[in-house]
């Protein structure tokens, strides 16, 4: 099955860490770049960070420094380590996959992260 499915999201206080993980199924992974998404309630979804089948990464500004995103190919895994984390980063995380060529597009349902003391 084609697909991809996030995993780790959850309730953190303000200050803390959660990684987020995504494994993608039936697909040739290493093809794809892989990106997480956020969306907050009332808000437009919103990059996070990317990471091109080449290992290179991308951050907005809003969460560079405190966020990282890592490939395993071998796992066919994407993950989000998200430390310093804060109030207005709580939002539904969505992982998405795109190939390099077709542009095809895969997204996961989502994982609920919240920060709240």
């Amino acid at each position: 099955q084609v697909q991809v499915v996030e995993s780790g999201g959850g309730l953190v206080q303000p200050g803390g860490s959660l990684r987020l993980s995504c494994a993608a199924s039936g697909i040739i992974f290493s093809a794809y770049s892989m990106g997480w998404y956020r969306q907050a309630p009332g808000k437009q979804r919103e990059l996070v960070a990317d990471i091109t089948t080449g290992g290179s990464t991308n951050y907005p500004d809003p969460v560079k420094g405190r966020f990282t995103i890592s490939r395993d190919n071998a796992k066919k895994t994407v993950y989000l380590q998200m430390n310093s984390l804060k109030p207005e980063d709580t939002a539904v995380y969505y992982c998405n996959a795109r190939h390099v060529y077709s542009r095809q597009e895969l997204w996961g349902q989502g994982t609920q992260v919240t920060v709240s003391s």
